[in-house]
């Protein structure tokens, strides 16, 4: 299939190695160090500072964030203050308890490789048509859809999130344990029934979030509606962070990109602009449907590039390097389940 990247510029604004982010810029985190966990304020070359003495976590920011936004700048400016390195702390999530919400097929290529591939749309190929054809024809579907269709969503847990470096446990229910590097939208306030115009003022900040899952445990055969969102909420299934990003700081243009490597493998690498529906739209999609909260994280999808597209999947010690451009950087390194001696009452679903 012909799988072309739509065309991207490289960053306007110099990446700081140290951290990933934005040279010049600062972003925020949760972070621990030997004896506690707190909140802090982290500039673009490392260097953290602590807001336990201001905020309890960073949920406590997100719920008046236009004034806190303010103190902010005051401490990223302000020399005074006692800082020190990112290298001594360990990345804990950003915020310890959202609600998540999952853009579900938002990019139009990896939208367009799943209807041409996956079994359940096999009745819409028609006869003697190719997988080029039927590709094109489903990439076709995905631009209409971009302009007249309606956003799709699903809620996860945050019993899910692990930090940005922490271990990714893959369970013992599944065989296909798979990633999806994606955008994370960080909530700033609430409202009900908003335009995207009106959504763009909700939109406080942006993350990275891994949204693993495993696919041989989603489609069974044993209800009638046919899908199972358990195994994409599996303990560590949700890599987050290091830093949540203020919107200020990010434009979603042509030069944002997403990568994902395995045990140095690039498997994904693919621009934002890409999406069928960007984060205002879909917040205003989630403003007609639910009660959004401060502090809330919606994915805003996966670009192409899954180990389902790779037929290959996550295994004990592989390793899992992700980056956003300007929203910092992740390594996980997978880990089998230890049942400790229990054994699963249900085990797996019926899937054929």
């Amino acid at each position: 299939m012909t799988e072309t990247a739509p065309v991207t510029r490289a960053p306007e604004h110099p990446v700081d190695p140290a951290t990933g982010l934005r040279a010049g810029t600062f972003a925020l985190g949760t972070f621990a160090d030997e004896t506690r966990a707190f909140s802090a304020l982290v500039t673009a070359d490392g260097m953290v500072t602590d807001l336990s003495d201001r905020f309890h976590d960073l949920h406590e920011v997100f719920a008046d964030w236009t004034t806190n936004l303010q103190f902010l700048e005051e401490v990223w400016t302000d020399s005074s203050r006692p800082t020190r390195p990112l290298t001594e702390l360990r990345a804990l999530p950003p915020l310890s308890h959202p609600n998540l919400l999952g853009a579900g097929a938002n990019y139009k290529t990896h939208s367009a490789q799943m209807l041409t591939k996956n079994a359940f749309n096999q009745h819409n190929r028609r006869v003697g048509e190719t997988d080029e054809e039927f590709f094109q024809r489903n990439l076709a579907f995905m631009e209409r859809r971009s302009r007249e269709g309606i956003p799709f969503a699903w809620v996860g847990m945050h019993s899910s999130l692990v930090g940005a470096t922490d271990d990714v446990v893959l369970p013992a229910l599944g065989d296909e344990p798979d990633w999806e590097l994606e955008l994370g939208v960080v909530v700033g306030g609430t409202g009900r029934f908003l335009t995207p115009d009106e959504a763009t003022g909700l939109i406080a900040g942006y993350t990275i979030v891994n949204d693993l899952g495993t696919v041989d445990q989603f489609r069974r055969t044993d209800i009638p509606w046919g899908f199972d969102w358990m195994g994409k909420h599996q303990p560590a299934f949700k890599p987050a962070g290091p830093f949540v990003v203020p919107a200020e700081f990010f434009t979603l243009d042509d030069t944002i990109r997403t990568t994902l490597k395995v045990n140095g493998q690039v498997m994904q690498d693919w621009p934002t602009g890409d999406m069928i529906f960007d984060p205002a739209q879909f917040v205003a999609y989630a403003s007609e449907h639910v009660r959004l909260t401060p502090g809330d994280i919606i994915f805003m999808g996966s670009p192409p590039g899954n180990g389902k597209h790779h037929g290959r999947f996550l295994h004990d010690g592989d390793v899992i390097e992700s980056e956003i451009t300007y929203l910092g950087r992740q390594r996980n390194r997978c880990v089998a389940e230890v049942l400790q001696g229990r054994k699963p009452h249900f085990g797996r679903f019926p899937t054929d």
